[in-house]
């Protein structure tokens, strides 16, 4: 049975319900369209309607046995089955991340095709497009060795993949996110996990998909270990993702510099934006410094005054083996006035699309 969240003060972003769906996951927006899967198929719905309809979209075929595993909460949970990422491109294709490879669909089809199978880990975090029809994508994968790491860069929609840059051996553990800036036409790219291996990194991007160059911005200890990024004509909002030391959400202004905003209570790596706001979801990582058993939605109408919109705890299961309690946020540009969450691992949202609509007081 769906069920609302344990709603927080907020402030002056207030939240309504408009409805939950189980077993969904919000995974991009393609401005008032937000795009969602459940187990293998995507579906879409235009939010700008009265009342949300989904609509089947394509479907993708995995290996056999994740027909039989999607089906079930913690056989899902187990295996990491699904969707991880998604990214509408200017031309009409639409590139997702699956288990242990990139799959496209090209505009008009209905069925996802891998367009590339990955040598190292099994899923980036995210996948990035421009508006000029690039995309993008960072290894993610454990790397105790710390091997080289690869950027991919597509020139066609998505429908092959080529090395955009490499990170030399023993300088990064992996790519966390790689995030387009609009209003200075680059890309933005986080590393992990420790000492110099966290960075951000500004990309000017050439006519190839070689970056023209590569500065580095923030670097060198816990607090610019971030996955969740937003980009706004103020800068980038980004938020620290460290199990060793207290969290915080800050900005990087246009100036380069960067100011701490707000302290969360634990690792945070989903950011969004809508009309009405910036927000940020923490998860459920326990270490010496993360006590906390909730998962918090924080949001603020101004970039400014962060507040906790809602929460869920964490359900009994083991996170070593059925995930971390998670709050997804999708990505692309959401012109609406909507939010969507997916919840994981928390009691009574497990597998579950919320969907608010935002207003400020």
């Amino acid at each position: 049975m769906a069920t609302e969240p344990l709603l927080l003060e907020s402030g002056t972003l207030k939240l309504e319900l408009v409805g939950t769906f189980l077993g969904m996951r919000a995974l991009a927006w393609d401005r008032d369209v937000l795009y969602a899967s459940r187990g293998y198929e995507l579906y879409s719905a235009e939010m700008s309607c009265q009342e949300i309809e989904w609509r089947l979209v394509a479907r993708y075929r995995p290996q056999w046995w994740r027909n039989l595993t999607c089906r079930i909460a913690l056989s899902f949970r187990l295996v990491r089955d699904g969707f991880h990422a998604l990214a509408v491109l200017p031309n009409g294709n639409v590139a997702a991340a699956v288990p242990g490879a990139i799959a496209t669909l090209p505009l008009g089809k209905t069925e996802f095709r891998i367009s590339h199978r990955l040598d190292r880990g099994t899923r980036p975090l995210h996948i990035a497009g421009t508006p000029d029809g690039r995309a993008f994508w960072g290894e993610y994968f454990d790397n105790p060795s710390r091997e080289e790491v690869h950027i991919y860069g597509s020139l066609d929609g998505g429908l092959t993949w080529h090395v955009a840059h490499t990170f030399g051996k023993r300088s990064i553990r992996h790519i966390h996110n790689i995030v387009y800036d609009l209003w200075e036409d680059c890309v933005w790219i986080f590393t992990g996990d420790y000492g110099s291996e966290c960075r951000i990194l500004r990309a000017s991007l050439s006519r190839s998909l070689d970056f023209q160059v590569l500065d580095e911005v923030v670097a060198g200890n816990q607090q610019a270990r971030a996955v969740a990024a937003v980009v706004t004509e103020n800068g980038l909002y980004f938020a620290s993702d460290t199990p060793l030391e207290q969290n915080y959400i800050y900005q990087l202004d246009r100036r380069g510099r960067v100011r701490r905003l707000s302290g969360i209570p634990s690792s945070s790596i989903y950011g969004c934006k809508n009309r009405n706001g910036i927000f940020f979801s923490t998860m459920i990582e326990p270490s010496q410094v993360n006590h906390t058993k909730n998962v918090t939605l924080f949001g603020s109408d101004n970039g400014a005054t962060w507040r906790p919109l809602a929460d869920w705890r964490k359900d009994r299961w083991s996170m070593k083996f059925f995930q971390y309690g998670n709050a997804f946020l999708p990505d692309g540009e959401n012109s609406s006035d909507l939010l969507a969450v997916s919840t994981m691992a928390v009691d009574e949202a497990d597998l579950q699309t919320s969907i608010w609509r935002t207003s400020i007081r």
